[in-house]
């Protein structure tokens, strides 16, 4: 059976027998109308093409549905898994999600932060470029909408949810150093608070087991390109001979499968057997560290809690729920699980 036209919102109200203030109630909140009401637009709906146009509408409130989510990188999978997350959890909540990718660049973060004013976004969930982005438009988003950060944070009160960065690494430097070769560190550049986290957390876990910390400093100067970089500056270390350890801690899983590709290429066997030619952990569970060869030993971020925790925290913001108060002050860290797999 074909579908009725209807061009505007006043063409179907008249074909459902309600008016155009009830129709528009409806689409705001099903449930705020007489459930015989609902089911007559339901119905009506059902036998319509129609569509109400949610942009133009939200144009014309205050506050929409939609929340911002804003990351450094799409391609980074870490990333797209926590926006996969955020979105079906906020889309079960009755938000519509919009994401930006800031690729790396302040200048497209900033960009990114001023349209989701312009869209008057209810609220927003941001993992900020850190070090280069620029405060005064988190400050100016924070002052109009409510903001969460995940996974990196720029100084304030703003609520922040991430991983402990000085748990996980202690708890993955205690194992490498009770399993076989206490571990080198190997740097990324400090692109956010992550970074400094780590590299502090390795030297105090080092030093407080009796151990000299050796840290491979990067060479590279601000960039996103973690596996670019893990390779070269491995390829080059494996040519001069000038590796210092035979257990290689990469500051994330990225930095690790570049480690991996370069000690391949130069016919060195990586993993925890003996024989193997060097062990290489890291830290995220990236989604792909289990399926590099051999599978990746790490430090589990929470995804799951994560996910939860920041969008519990919004909505707190948005006085939907009193569940996450006891977060809206402050910074929630959340222990790493150890993940132990061939490589080390």
């Amino acid at each position: 059976m074909e579908k009725m036209t209807h061009k505007t919102m006043e063409d179907f109200a008249k074909s459902c027998g309600v008016s155009r203030p009830t129709l528009s109630k409806y689409f705001d909140d099903p449930t705020s109308v007489k459930p015989s009401t609902r089911a007559l637009i339901e119905h009506a709906l059902r036998s319509s093409d129609y569509q109400p146009n949610i942009y133009a509408r939200n144009l014309n409130r205050k506050r929409t549905r939609n929340i911002g989510i804003l990351v450094p990188a799409l391609t980074d999978p870490f990333y797209a898994e926590m926006v996969n997350r955020l979105e079906l959890r906020l889309r079960n909540e009755g938000y519509w999600p919009i994401v930006f990718s800031s690729h790396g660049l302040p200048e497209l973060e900033a960009e990114a932060v001023s349209t989701m004013l312009s869209l008057k976004v209810a609220g927003a969930l941001a993992a900020p470029l850190g070090q280069t982005s620029d405060p005064r438009a988190f400050d100016k988003l924070a002052q109009n909408v409510p903001l969460v950060y995940f996974d990196t944070y720029i100084e304030g009160n703003t609520p922040f949810i991430g991983n402990n960065n000085f748990q996980s690494v202690a708890t993955i430097v205690e194992y490498l150093c009770r399993s076989g070769d206490v571990p080198a560190y190997f740097d990324i550049p400090h692109v956010n608070h992550n970074s400094p986290e780590r590299l502090a957390s390795y030297i105090a876990t080092m030093e407080t087991s009796g151990y000299d910390p050796i840290v491979i400093k990067t060479n590279a100067a601000y960039t996103w390109e973690f596996e670019r970089i893990g390779y070269q500056q491995m390829d080059e270390m494996l040519d001069a001979k000038a590796l210092p350890r035979k257990t290689i801690l990469c500051a994330n899983d990225r930095l690790a499968f570049g480690v991996m590709a370069a000690a391949f290429a130069h016919r060195l066997k990586v993993g925890r057997k003996k024989g193997d030619d060097l062990r290489v952990a890291a830290h995220d569970d990236h989604p792909l560290s289990r399926y590099t060869c051999p599978p990746l030993t790490t430090m589990a971020q929470d995804f799951a809690a994560m996910t939860a925790s920041s969008v519990d925290t919004l909505l707190a913001l948005l006085g939907e729920t009193d569940n996450a108060t006891q977060t809206i002050a402050g910074k929630v860290s959340l222990d790493g699980t150890l993940v132990m797999r061939q490589s080390a």
